[in-house]
C-alpha cells in the first residue's frame, strides 16, 4: 500500500470515466479546493447515506470554494444509476482498477467478519488550488463524517 498522504503532499494527478459518459481530471479543478473522496460501492447503504450527506451539503462547501468529487472502484454505468436514483449532483468518477485510490492510499489491508482482504478504505482529502494536499483523512465514517468535515475546515454546518 502507497504511504497515507499528508498536508503538502503533492496530490497525485489523475483522470477517470464519470457518470455522465465522460471523463475528470484533477487538473479540471486547477485554482480550485476539491474534497476527493473515495466511497467502497456505490448503491449500498453507507455509501448512499455518505453520498446524500454531501449532495445535502453541497451548497455550503460550494460557497466556501470547495468542489466535491467521489470516487469508488464501481463501473460508469452503475455510478449513473446511482447518481440518478440519489438525485447527486456532483462528479462520480470510476476506478476500476482502484488505481487513484492506490495513488492517495484509499486502497490497501481490510478486515471483516474476521477475513483480511484488499479493499477500498473510505477516505476523503482535502486539495488546494496548487493541486497540495490540504487534509488527508483515512477510516471515516459514513455517517456524520460531513458535519465533521465542516467543523475541521472550519466552515458552519448546514442545517
Amino acid at each position: 500500500m502507497t504511504e497515507r498522504l499528508v498536508p503538502g503532499d503533492p496530490a497525485p494527478s489523475f483522470t477517470l470515466p464519470n457518470a455522465e459518459g465522460g471523463a475528470t481530471s484533477l487538473s479540471d479543478f486547477s485554482g480550485r479546493q476539491v474534497v476527493l473522496y473515495f466511497y467502497p460501492a456505490a448503491m449500498t447503504p453507507g455509501c448512499a447515506k455518505q453520498a446524500c450527506d454531501f449532495r445535502d451539503n453541497l451548497a455550503s462547501l460550494q460557497a466556501a470554494g470547495y468542489a466535491v468529487v467521489g470516487v469508488s472502484p464501481d463501473p460508469v454505468e452503475k455510478l449513473a444509476r446511482f447518481a440518478a436514483k440519489e438525485g447527486l449532483t456532483f462528479p462520480l468518477l470510476s476506478d476500476l482498477d482502484h488505481s487513484v485510490a492506490e495513488a492517495y492510499a484509499a486502497w490497501g489491508e481490510k478486515k471483516n467478519y474476521g477475513k483480511t482482504y484488499q479493499g477500498l478504505i473510505r477516505s476523503t482529502l482535502v486539495i488546494d488550488g496548487e493541486g497540495k494536499v490540504a487534509l488527508a483523512q483515512y477510516n471515516v465514517r459514513a455517517t456524520g463524517h460531513v458535519a465533521k468535515l465542516h467543523r475541521d475546515l472550519g466552515l458552519a454546518v448546514a442545517a
